[in-house]
């Protein structure tokens, strides 16, 4: 067992291998995370307008969200990676690290949709009431008093989707992209020894942990915050 899944030659042999993997992950999450927290928070904002005029606009993103929090992130993976190039349509993207990201893109801005709405509702209607009494647009008041208020609020939940966001890029490796998960299948299948998992495995884990113990720490600070009743 020793052998089979921690040899140290096998170990040494893969780790450079499979950090370089790694960077396309850390890529993809990155580009990624900056999408997911754009396009989330756009859909948060039309989910949050008033009136029947922007109905069908709350009904777009609404069947949006529940389209992609319902739908598995392998199954996104499997029909943008590989459906969307079967189509041959005139720029259409084959890579897979760009497929990859935007299969990520479409379920995680769902999720994070959700949380800044949760955001945006937690704001107490008087807010909103002293903003347009001081002759603010609807713009002026989401950009200027609601959303820095729901984003404070709604902080450690973000974290939180950041970091499962972290392992699951990994996923992105069923599509051909050569990240750690797959450079670490690639070793495996010529050793026939599963070290390069658990090394992939540790790496992933060395990545997570810091941003885990920020959203604790983030946590601690909303919690602290509220029980003392400080607005700050």
């Amino acid at each position: 067992m020793q052998a089979t899944f921690f040899s140290l030659d096998v170990g040494r042999e893969a780790f450079l291998p499979i950090l370089r993997g790694l960077w396309v992950n850390v890529q993809v999450l990155l580009i990624g995370g900056a999408c997911v927290v754009v396009l989330g928070l756009g859909l948060a904002v039309l989910r949050t307008l008033r009136g029947p005029a922007f109905a069908p606009l709350r009904f777009l993103a609404t069947a949006y969200v529940d389209l992609f929090r319902g739908m598995p992130l392998i199954i996104t993976l499997y029909l943008v990676g590989f459906g969307l190039p079967a189509l041959r349509l005139q720029g259409i993207p084959t890579s897979p690290f760009v497929l990859g990201t935007a299969a990520i893109v479409l379920t995680y801005s769902a999720y994070v949709a959700e949380v800044f709405r949760a955001g945006i509702e937690s704001v107490h209607p008087s807010q909103r009431a002293a903003a347009r009494s001081l002759g603010l647009t609807h713009r002026q008041m989401m950009r200027i008093v609601v959303l820095p208020q729901a984003v404070r609020n709604v902080t450690p939940a973000l974290l939180n989707d950041f970091v499962a966001l972290q392992k699951d890029v990994g996923l992105i490796s069923v599509l051909g992209a050569i990240d750690a998960v797959r450079a670490a299948q690639i070793i495996v299948g010529q050793t026939f020894n599963f070290t390069p998992y658990v090394v992939a495995g540790l790496l992933f884990v060395l990545l997570a942990v810091p941003s885990a113990r920020i959203a604790d720490a983030v946590s601690a600070r909303a919690r602290r915050r509220q029980q003392s009743g400080s607005v700050l």
